[in-house]
């Protein structure tokens, strides 16, 4: 049994990226992510000081534009454009966003060339057509798992996707049919998700939820990626029981230190992508 190591496979990234931005600065390039933070969300504010850190170990300039929980959707709007009138390879704005604001038109603002979260209208439209030249940072992170850590075409394999979600369930499906896998979505409202599961191949679940998958519900062999986070007296859990599962899957990942810093790092390198651009 494979337990994916998210923390090394993150520092892998980052050494890659950190060449790139080395060779981008001999050219005069540095690249600069923008991120947007509203309000004092403490699990927020820690996720944002994450993807500075990372940046910044690598060269980039990363800022942090924090705005008061109260600010209206206009203004806020009209700040977002004004962050994009300078030279940015990235932006995005952390989530959740306050109730008042609605996140849809607030990340509709993001031009699609600096939506390093892939997350516009305009973003996942080219994920549906399937002529995106960089990829959400979670699904980003669960395909480098599955493709390159563990070497698997996904074609013809059966995937359970628990949680279909906009984050991560929905951009994820449309890559994974975009390599002619089978996917079975499983969400609220399905009523035998055990069934699902123990069909398939490779269990992704992105729910949010404790001890929502466990052992009775997979087959021996089984990879299972698990992006779901939840907190239950301040410790972090994803949504598999991992002692269960661990003990009969092939590969999966623990939270924390799974899907998570491989996230953090897609993020970097779909900015560092984005500023290669620029040379040309």
């Amino acid at each position: 049994m494979n337990i994916i190591n998210g923390d090394l496979i993150s520092e892998s990234i980052l050494s890659t990226n950190k060449r790139q931005v080395t060779q981008l600065k001999k050219q005069g390039i540095t690249p600069r992510l923008i991120v947007v933070l509203v309000g004092n969300n403490k699990a927020s504010e820690t996720y944002v000081l994450k993807k500075q850190h990372a940046g910044k170990a690598i060269g980039m300039d990363v800022d942090v534009v924090h705005y008061p929980k109260d600010i209206s959707q206009k203004e806020l709007i009209q700040n977002i454009k004004n962050i994009q009138k300078e030279t940015i390879d990235g932006l995005m704005v952390q989530l959740p966003l306050p109730k008042h604001l609605h996140t849809g038109a607030i990340l509709n603002t993001i031009h699609q060339d600096v939506d390093v979260d892939y997350l516009s209208y305009a973003s996942l439209g080219k994920l549906l057509r399937g002529d995106q030249d960089i990829t959400p940072p979670t699904p980003g992170a669960i395909l480098h798992i599955l493709e390159k850590e563990l070497g698997l075409s996904l074609a013809g394999k059966q995937i359970a996707l628990v949680g279909t979600g906009n984050l991560v369930g929905k951009p994820l499906a449309l890559l994974l049919m975009n390599r002619h896998a089978s996917i079975m979505t499983c969400n609220q409202q399905t009523k035998d998700i055990k069934s699902i599961c123990r069909q398939a191949d490779i269990i992704i679940t992105a729910v949010g939820k404790k001890d929502l998958i466990r052992k009775n519900m997979i087959k021996k062999g089984t990879v299972v990626i698990d992006a779901g986070v939840c907190f239950d007296k301040k410790q972090m859990y994803g949504d598999i029981n991992f002692k269960e599962i661990a003990k009969r899957a092939s590969a999966v990942t623990p939270t924390p230190g799974g899907v998570g810093p491989i996230t953090v790092a897609k993020l970097i390198e779909n900015t560092v992508l984005n500023a290669q651009k620029r040379k040309k």
